[in-house]
């Protein structure tokens, strides 16, 4: 250990090392972050930019609630080209059968201190006009939101660098005890943070993560066409089983007033073409809950990888292989949301403060099943 402040190297400047670099530096930690491209590029620069509380198990609503909170804490630093909108989320029923679950994910949400309420089918469609017929109701979680996750990355990272936080440009090709090599060129630090998004398991120590592609589609400009993030309820099983394909309804407005369409997940390893079939289908399920959808023009489509755990839960934590090594990586499509917890939840684990969630659950070497 170096006398005085700690030091870490954060590896990775994409959202959720950004969000690291940030949460070391307020504590005091004197900061190298070391990306080998630009930040907020790779797994961030592709992402949808929801945040938005999930709760496939109580750590992960208790990860996505906490991560709101400290989103909602950053707005006022964030910036404008950050993009942040709090435009809630409506969770769509299909069914009656839907309706009576997201009565209960309503009950499961109050517990956790997430505020939501259900909707009946004239409230719905007085909320989203553009919204099929004959949907029976939907659950509003009002405290959701929506950013442009490349510039919050920014963001972060300048609030990093305004507490002296240093950045390199490199690509690392080993880790070893308190050390990063970057080819030739050896650093140093009391802890390294490895947060490399979908290239975390492609350097030692090999991680349990495995890429999942999806593609996303973005309109021209028409303000007002949604006001809210709006996300089928069978989201919930397709993005969030390990399914070799699917497809889902989720559309996001933008500040700019484009409408933002997801999504689909593919385990393809990292092959980032095109599919024209899956996109086809992710454009066909959307344009079936929002009909008017068909009459936008699609100005731009694109792929990204989502680094995914058996468990559905992110590795956040020591590494206990390699002495000073935590990782925070994992987060499939919770990245843009969880960084801020995950940070958090780091920046304790290197000062030896007391986390405000339970880490254990998020540790990388827990047992996994296959």
């Amino acid at each position: 250990m170096t006398r005085g402040s700690p030091t870490a190297i954060v590896i990775g400047a994409g959202i959720v090392g950004a969000a690291c670099a940030a949460a070391l530096a307020e504590k005091g930690v004197r900061v190298t972050v070391i990306e080998k491209n630009f930040a907020g590029s790779g797994t961030t620069a592709a992402g949808m930019g929801h945040l938005v509380a999930m709760d496939d198990s109580p750590a992960q609503l208790a990860l996505t609630a906490r991560s709101l909170e400290l989103w909602r804490e950053l707005a006022p630093v964030l910036g404008r080209d950050a993009e942040l909108e709090t435009t809630g989320t409506l969770w769509i029923a299909e069914d009656e059968l839907q309706l009576a679950a997201l009565r209960e994910k309503r009950e499961t949400y109050a517990q956790a201190g997430v505020a939501a309420e259900v909707l009946d089918a004239r409230q719905l469609r007085e909320a989203e006009p553009n919204l099929r017929d004959g949907l029976p109701g939907a659950l509003w979680v009002a405290g959701d939101a929506v950013l442009y996750p490349p510039l919050a990355a920014v963001a972060l990272l300048d609030n990093a660098r305004r507490l002296r936080a240093r950045m390199i440009h490199g690509e690392v090709t080993a880790i070893e005890a308190h050390t990063v090599w970057c080819g030739r060129e050896r650093f140093t630090a009391d802890f390294v943070v490895r947060a490399t998004g979908a290239d975390a398991g492609q350097l030692a120590p090999l991680l349990p993560l495995v890429p999942r592609k999806g593609h996303l589609a973005i309109t021209d400009r028409h303000p007002g066409f949604c006001r809210h993030q709006i996300v089928e309820t069978g989201y919930l099983t397709s993005a969030h089983v390990m399914t070799s394909e699917s497809v889902a309804f989720n559309v996001q407005p933008r500040r700019t007033g484009q409408v933002l369409i997801g999504s689909s997940r593919e385990l393809v390893g990292h092959d980032a073409r095109i599919n024209r079939e899956i996109l086809s289908r992710m454009l066909a399920r959307a344009v079936e809950f929002m009909p008017p959808l068909a009459s936008l023009s699609v100005i731009r489509t694109w792929t990204g990888f989502r680094p995914a755990t058996a468990d559905k839960l992110p590795l956040i934590g020591w590494w206990p292989e390699i002495p000073g090594l935590l990782i925070a990586a994992g987060h499939e499509g919770l990245g843009i949301t969880t960084s801020t917890a995950t940070a958090e939840i780091i920046a304790a684990l290197v000062t030896g403060d007391s986390p405000r969630i339970d880490p254990a659950p998020f540790a990388p070497s827990r047992r996994m099943a296959a």
